[in-house]
């Protein structure tokens, strides 16, 4: 079977109903949801200066991992990307020739798995382990982020939950090991750059 057969085979209709949906919905949704789909990930390197700013005032492994987070994320970015050249996945809105809300992406830009949900994975992951309040935030702006790539046609769910389970499984082991970093962060905090790992 094709690739693209294959595919569309898991989830094809669920994607056609959501992208039916989004043709339904009020223009200002859509394009709140595009804006969200499109420019999102920004939020995401503001919660990681966050993270790291409130990690300054608590124990030195919080402060490792803070700091540590988006290396996490390119990380997890080149393991996704890594996948989905593997794969070669047509973009759903190209196999299925639905209207979609975002202009369907050329051809040759591969679609399995998505690397806005991986990303997006990663840093709530990482933002989590080193701080559970903005975490919970940041997982619940990954999984909007997840969505919002299949409202706007350019992903099928499996290519955002698969994603999401990459982004994730990289950033779990990569940032618990951040924590050996601890005795740098000390150090660092009776040197002159102790600003940086430490508040007051």
């Amino acid at each position: 079977m094709p690739l693209a057969s294959a595919a569309s085979s898991i989830d094809g209709g669920f994607y056609t109903w959501i992208t039916g949906l989004a043709q339904r919905s009020p223009a200002a949704l859509d394009s709140a949801v595009r804006l969200w789909s499109d420019y999102g990930l920004a939020l995401f390197a503001v919660l990681m200066l966050v993270s790291w700013w409130r990690s300054r005032t608590s124990d030195p492994a919080r402060t490792a991992m803070a700091l540590c987070t988006p290396l996490v994320v390119v990380a997890a970015y080149l393991a996704n990307d890594l996948v989905k050249s593997l794969f070669h996945e047509q973009r759903p809105c190209r196999t299925l020739h639905v209207v979609t809300v975002e202009a369907c992406p050329p051809l040759g830009d591969w679609s399995f798995p998505s690397n806005h949900a991986a990303i997006a994975a990663a840093a709530a992951t990482a933002i989590w382990l080193a701080d559970r309040r903005l975490g919970t935030a940041a997982i619940a702006a990954a999984l909007l982020m997840g969505a919002s790539r299949v409202w706007i046609g350019v992903h099928y769910p499996h290519d955002v939950l698969i994603g999401l389970l990459t982004g994730t499984l990289v950033a779990l082991p990569l940032t618990v090991a951040a924590r050996r970093l601890t005795p740098a962060v000390d150090r660092l905090r009776g040197s002159r750059l102790r600003p940086l790992v430490a508040a007051g």
